[in-house]
Parts: C-alpha cells; structure tokens; sequence
C-alpha cells in the first residue's frame, strides 16, 4: 500500500510573526487567518529596577519579585503609602505634634483611597492602553471610590459629629459622654482631587519607559 505524503506548504513551520497566515490545500483551495498579538508591556520603570535588587525576601518568595515586577501594583502601593505619609506631615504642621496613627486612618488630606484607585487606574492605561478592558474596570472602581468619598462618607462623618454634641449636651456627666464617634471618615472634593493627582503623578514615575509590543 502506498504511503501518502502531504503537500510540502503543510510540513513547514508556521511563521507566527506575520499578520496572516495561509496554506494551500491538495484541492487548490488557501485557508487564511488573521494573527492578532495581544499587547504586551515591556518594564523598565521602577518595577524593573526593583527586580534587578536581589534581597532575601525576593530569595525565599519567587511571589514578592514578581510584585516587585509588576508596575501596576508598585504604582497602587507606592501611591497610598506617600498619601499617608503627606497626612502625618500635614497634621504636624497644624497641630504642632507627631502623629504617627494618621499612616492607618481614613479622611484627611490628600485622599489615600483616590490616590490608590488612580495610581491603579493610570497604571492600567499606561502598561497596556486605554482601549483594554482592564482599564474601564479600573476607571469605574476609582469613580465609585472617589464618589464615595465625597458623598456617603462624608456625610456619614458629619452625622458623627453632630452625634458627638447632641450626646455631650444631653448626657453630661455621664459615662456614655465620653464614647465619641469617629468625624473624620470622607473627604471633601479638594482632598480626593490632590489624592487622584498623587496617584496618576506615581503611575507616571512608575511607568515611566513602558512600552508595548
């Protein structure tokens, strides 16, 4: 029984690179596709550099470098802890004392969770384009945080407030005057607006030199 061997376009290696792709077929007739590469961000920010840094941590967990890596979750970080970092030095300007519990509190100028969610955001759209998914994702978190943040939070605070008095006045002397509400939960608009500056300014430092091929 004779063998059948195919025709020799079929043995040859697919070339992945091109756009399209076609073979012909013993019949005369091509098949054709169209080979659409997915963007991929090249790093060499400040992700980057960190990589190239060998420490311990990044030796005993391959998982630590591979965030390290990644310009994204750098930019998120790297934006909350400087948005904290500016409330403690804020508040010593105004009252005159360290205090160092303003790095864990919520409130406050500029906003953390702005900063955040827009150091995210920023992140997003400069490593892989604006017209990919993840970023619409992203940008509809931030507004909702941000919304948030000047509305319900907000005004949830000033009820505390207004809590805090009404309890003082009608229950002085007693112990339960001395519970007090916590006031400082939202923002106003001008904190969340530095705080999203803060976070776009960090995703462009960090992302600084990414391209996508």
């Amino acid at each position: 029984m004779a063998s059948t061997s195919l025709p020799e376009p079929l043995l040859s290696p697919l070339n992945l690179n091109s756009t399209k792709l076609s073979h012909p077929f013993p019949n005369g007739r091509r098949l054709s596709f169209v080979h659409a590469p997915r963007s991929v961000p090249v790093r060499c920010g400040i992700g980057a550099a960190l990589t190239s840094t060998t420490t311990k941590a990044a030796r005993v967990s391959p998982m630590l470098r591979t965030l390290a890596a990644n310009p994204t979750f750098v930019s998120g970080v790297l934006a909350w802890a400087l948005a904290q970092s500016v409330k403690v030095f804020l508040n010593f300007f105004v009252e005159r004392r360290w205090d160092l519990g303003m790095l864990f509190t919520s409130g406050g100028m500029p906003s953390s969770h702005s900063a955040l969610c827009t150091g995210l955001t920023a992140s997003v759209g400069l490593c892989h384009g604006v017209g990919d998914s993840l970023f619409a994702v992203c940008l509809g978190f931030s507004l909702i945080v941000m919304y948030d943040a000047i509305g319900v939070r907000r005004h949830a605070g000033m009820q505390a407030e207004v809590l805090n008095k009404i309890v003082e006045d009608l229950f002085q002397g007693h112990p339960i005057s001395q519970r007090k509400l916590k006031v400082l939960l939202g923002h106003t608009p001008l904190q969340v607006i530095a705080g999203a500056l803060l976070g776009i300014f960090v995703a462009c430092v960090c992302c600084r030199g990414i391209a996508t091929v």
